[in-house]
């Protein structure tokens, strides 16, 4: 078993080139999920400091030189990153863990992949072209690709290291000032990725952290100097982002979530389907925004299906997430918990029934069982769910199934069982969601050239390298023009 000492640091600001101290929310503290045990206080940014981290980010805008020795300095300065970014990976992994209650076996293989994806983003600067020629009749036309302006970035709970580096990289390759906000209730990990950033000698500017709750990230999506804003969370959250963005029509980028389709087809192979569907229900404790979440099964493997995921739920070795046997840990914080406990009591009263055999640890934290709520109508159990439970429902055609899942689409992720993988595809891509998984649940993309789109209620955007140009760069086009041109 790890040693599961506490060393997350009292959160701190990164302003206009500078750490400075952040004010302390009374009476609120952050809590080691596995324990309930203090941590440290909430903390929050004061306006004045705001004020001057938004100020800062617009002075330095500039949309600068980016031939190829410009581009290849800012890729140097990424690559040097992520080499320091392997230097801090332990530290990132435990930080991940005590925040988000993830399995320290989990969150040190996310730590060991960031380099990469900062190594990514230097490649893709030195290799992306940021000037083109177009065809224009034999005269002089190029477009230019440049960054939008200041970007805010507000990153979850859930991710609390792989998405502020994720977008950090990928904004300041486009040549964004970013404002970084994470989340109030895992604020240790982005810290951290902040270090690595400030110590690999970045331009003036070009990366700011500021801390606290939803009112400070509202202040910062609302002020008409962000021109940019790429939020991952919750879809209330994001409704308020989309209206305060649309009075000055900023760039958007949201990942909302959703309650994700789970499609066992009649020839599912009944062990994949449960070794997969357990495993999404589990990864990151479940707590995944692409995690599966209402599963419509032919009514004739129904039974089955729930005898074979209670076994299985009924094995695993739940426990504090440090430890190194664990495979599942706490929920990250106490809202959640009780979301999720709300979220599995209206599921019984929908009329399932509830199944939740792990066997918990004696320890005082937000330990929950994975849970299959089995039986409820599936037209009203559409909340999403977002942690170790799905629901269970019987299904009598694929034709029932897709009405279901597109009646309420999630429009982030979905996933098809089925022995035949051509039938499997083919009700795949009936699908309304981004992205569809056929046969496993895995937490990486299905490709590298993946281009996942949000679809409705998923939000706006999606993912994918393309994507990432698009969010953070805007086209700008300049040539010759010709009195000979028609019109």
């Amino acid at each position: 078993m790890a040693s599961n000492e506490i060393t997350i640091p009292q959160p701190v600001n990164y302003i206009a080139d500078e750490w400075s101290q952040c004010p302390t929310v009374d009476d609120a503290w952050n809590v080691d999920p596995n324990t309930r045990e203090p941590v440290h206080r909430f903390v929050t940014t004061a306006p004045d400091d705001l004020e001057r981290a938004l100020r800062h980010a617009e002075r330095v805008y500039d949309i600068g030189r980016w031939d190829e020795n410009a581009r290849r300095e800012r890729a140097g300065m990424l690559e040097r990153v992520a080499a320091i970014l392997e230097t801090r990976a332990e530290d990132i992994a435990r930080t991940d863990s005590l925040t988000s209650g993830t399995p320290i076996g989990v969150t040190r293989k996310v730590a060991a992949f960031l380099p990469a994806r900062i190594r990514a983003s230097a490649s893709d600067l030195v290799n992306i072209p940021r000037v083109t020629a177009l065809a224009a009749g034999g005269r002089d036309v190029r477009l230019y690709k440049v960054p939008w302006g200041p970007a805010a970035i507000l990153t979850p709970w859930n991710g609390p290291s792989f998405i502020p580096a994720a977008k950090i990289a990928s904004a300041m390759a486009a040549g964004c000032p970013v404002i970084l906000k994470p989340s109030e209730h895992a604020p240790g990990s982005a810290q951290i990725i902040v270090e690595c950033f400030v110590e690999a000698g970045l331009p003036s500017g070009a990366l700011q952290l500021v801390h606290g709750g939803g009112d400070v990230g509202a202040r910062l999506t609302a002020d008409s100097r962000v021109k940019v804003v790429s939020f991952t969370g919750g879809p209330g959250a994001g409704r308020a982002v989309a209206r305060a963005a649309a009075e000055d029509f900023k760039v958007l980028q949201l990942e909302l979530g959703g309650n994700n389709p789970v499609l066992v087809l009649d020839d599912a192979d009944l062990d994949v389907a449960a070794d997969g569907i357990l495993d999404g229900m589990t990864k990151l404790n479940g707590q995944w925004c692409e995690g599966p979440g209402k599963i419509l099964a032919h009514r004739s493997l129904v039974e089955p299906l729930l005898e074979a995921l209670t076994e299985r739920i009924s094995k695993l070795v739940v426990g504090h997430s440090l430890d190194e046997d664990t495979e599942l840990g706490p929920i990250s914080n106490a809202p959640h918990f009780r979301t999720l406990q709300s979220r599995i009591e209206g599921l019984r009263d929908l009329g399932a029934s509830i199944h939740g055999p792990a066997r918990l640890p004696e320890l005082d934290g937000f330990f929950l069982s994975p849970t299959i709520a089995a039986g409820a109508d599936p037209a009203r159990a559409t909340a999403e769910l977002f942690g170790p439970v799905a629901s269970l429902h019987a299904v009598d055609s694929d034709e029932q199934a897709l009405r279901i899942a597109n009646a309420h689409p999630s429009g982030l992720d979905a996933y098809v069982f089925g022995a035949d993988t051509d039938r499997a595809i083919d009700v795949g891509s009936r699908l309304l969601a981004g992205e569809v998984r056929v046969n496993g649940a895995k937490l990486a993309d299905l490709g590298e050239e993946s281009a996942q789109s949000f679809w409705g209620p998923a939000g706006i955007g999606g993912h994918g390298p393309a994507e990432s140009v698009r969010v953070f760069c805007g086209d700008r086009v300049v040539g010759v023009d010709s009195p000979d041109l028609p019109l």
